[in-house]
């Protein structure tokens, strides 16, 4: 497992300069550590990948590059028209489909899912359907999209295929882990770094610390990378 405090992630293997349409999810600290754990994963031609919420389609295009056959899905149209592009400057073949990722994704199964999915604990109760808080608001617990992802996993695995998911601390590594062992996954937390607050928990503090998902005068957050292997 590789443990990272208090370290400045840096984009790494990622392509640079992306472009981003307002409201669309620009490459963070979540996502350079998700492709730090990318890169430790088998990929080459023949090697089918799904990514859930492509945002930029970074993450996506750095699968893409290794020769993978990537599926890109993300319920934001701005994303997909951003992904769409990013991939078609860099002539990189990208699938990108519009849409839940259940829904696109029916009866198949791949070797590779990766997903940075939204994860910040928020005061409403559902989703939200419109502005860049789509990409990071997921419920009170944080969780409305990561157990969906849970609950799925098993039926978009191939035999050995790995789920790569990121996310915070907050939202409880030990359930995610629990959740997909229960589901007949090998699971294991594989990396941790702490990285200091940003501008969307420095905006919720009061709210988060009520709510026992922080404590007073917090200055930075645990981010985890579960891996998950069908087996």
């Amino acid at each position: 497992m590789s443990t990272l405090s208090g370290t400045a992630l840096t984009p790494g293997p990622l392509p640079g300069g992306l472009v981003a349409l307002p409201s669309v999810y620009r490459p963070q600290a979540d996502t350079y550590l998700l492709a730090q754990a990318l890169t430790h994963e088998e990929l080459g031609p023949g090697t089918d990948v799904l990514e859930i919420g492509t945002g930029t389609g970074a993450l996506a295009l750095q699968a893409a590059h290794r020769g993978a056959s990537v599926t890109a899905v993300d319920v934001s149209w701005s994303a997909v028209a951003t992904a769409r592009v990013n991939a078609a400057v860099r002539r990189l073949p990208l699938r990108v489909l519009h849409g839940d990722f259940v829904a696109r994704t029916e009866g198949r199964r791949f070797d590779l899912v990766v997903t940075n999915p939204p994860y910040v604990p928020a005061p409403r109760a559902r989703l939200p359907s419109r502005g860049p808080e789509r990409a990071w608001d997921a419920g009170p617990d944080g969780r409305l999209v990561i157990d969906r992802i849970c609950a799925a996993a098993p039926d978009l695995l191939r035999p050995d295929g790995v789920l790569l998911m990121v996310h915070s601390g907050m939202c409880g590594p030990e359930t995610t882990v629990d959740r997909l062992t229960g589901a007949g996954l090998s699971t294991e937390v594989a990396a941790r770094v702490s990285v200091p607050w940003g501008p969307v928990l420095r905006s919720r503090r009061s709210w988060l610390e009520r709510q026992g998902l922080a404590c007073e005068a917090e200055q930075w957050e645990e981010l985890v990378v579960v891996r998950a292997r069908n087996s």
